[in-house]
């Protein structure tokens, strides 16, 4: 008889070891480096101003030394990241990060002052690595070194931009109401970007030359690094070029009445602007009015009739040779002389007189 003891007993310690085996993985897992928590908490912050910029043909997003210390003074909670070295200085936080290769020190390719400015730009586009590779706020870039984490948002728009390839490709098949929806809301929005561009470069060249003023609407909304707040601001940044020559604005002014002048003279007239709307009208009709069943359509039309039977091959060539004649006597009255419709009228009567006898 076995003892029933000895079958739990065995139970507890196959329990047991499952559950050493289970933390074991647990234990071994070596927990997440603070600093990259940290360094991944500045970077998607959104206080910490930062811009992209080409470094040794890759691009990179990168900080000024200034901006990180303000930051970090400003985000005390950020420190809490750290546990045991909270009590760091922005300093010495930002020396551990370029020790564990989370950011690389820069420096500015150009570092010439251009003729029409007075003082180098805030942020480069072009950097290069800086050869002392130690934390500094006196016109000192840092660049982070790591991916960022592409957010939820950006990982399901990846998956809709096939989808919207595949509606843009399906666009013929669309109902007619379909069509006109998308075709007046992308002329709409076409001819708003279009107005906005011709706005604001109208203001910069009146105030350029009447008053010498640099003055931008929507300053940013042609850069490719803005953001989505910095695109749409409307109000320009304070003029920090110099005041352009009088004879560099007459001579543009010059220019500009030289170039209207040239345009309105060279104007199409009433009629050759309606012909061209005509046939810009009759191409988007076009468009808009083909469907699948017009053109299955147009292909069973276009299909030649072919007979199966053997026998009947003779009727179908002389068929076809009748056709062509019929097709070549279908001449206009004015590319047959009058002689030969003549001689045609009287062999015809001819015929019918001899039938009649």
């Amino acid at each position: 008889m076995k003892k029933p003891g000895g079958a739990e007993k065995k139970k507890v310690r196959r329990s047991q070891s499952l559950q050493s085996n289970t933390d074991t993985p647990r234990k071994q897992a070596a927990p997440k480096d603070v600093f990259q928590v940290f360094a991944e908490k500045a970077r998607d912050h959104k206080d910490l101003v930062s811009r992209w910029a080409v470094l040794q043909e890759t691009r990179v997003e990168y900080f000024r030394g200034k901006d990180f210390v303000s930051f970090v003074r400003n985000h005390l909670e950020l420190k809490d990241i750290l546990e045991s070295d909270r009590s760091l200085e922005a300093e010495d936080i930002a020396n551990i990060l370029l020790k564990k290769n989370l950011l690389v020190r820069c420096d500015r390719v150009v570092k010439t002052v251009r003729p029409s400015k007075k003082k180098l730009s805030t942020f480069p586009a072009h950097l290069e690595i800086y050869h002392d590779q130690v934390f500094s706020e006196n016109d000192a870039f840092f660049a982070w070194t790591f991916v960022k984490r592409r957010p939820l948002w950006q990982t399901l728009l990846s998956f809709c931009w096939p989808v919207l390839t595949l509606a843009i490709c399906l666009f013929p098949v669309y109902p007619h109401q379909v069509k006109l929806l998308i075709l007046y809301s992308c002329a709409g929005l076409l001819l708003l970007i279009l107005c906005v561009l011709l706005l604001r470069g109208l203001v910069f060249g009146a105030l350029w030359i009447l008053l010498g003023k640099r003055f931008w609407l929507f300053p940013n909304i042609l850069a490719e690094e803005a953001t989505l707040k910095e695109l749409f601001q409307f109000w320009p940044q304070k003029d920090e070029g110099e005041r352009p020559k009088w004879t560099a604005r007459l001579f543009y002014a010059i220019a500009g009445v030289v170039l209207i002048s040239l345009l309105r003279h060279h104007a199409p007239d009433e009629a050759a602007r309606a012909r061209y709307q005509k046939r810009v009208s009759n191409i988007i009709d076009d468009v808009l009015e083909w469907s699948p069943s017009l053109a299955l359509s147009g292909m069973i039309e276009k299909q030649p009739v072919v007979n199966i039977t053997e026998p009947n091959d003779n009727v179908t060539d002389n068929k076809s040779s009748d056709e062509k004649l019929f097709s070549s006597g279908d001449l206009d009255d004015e590319t047959i002389p009058n002689e030969e419709v003549d001689e045609v009228t009287e062999t015809t009567e001819d015929s019918d007189h001899h039938q009649n006898i």
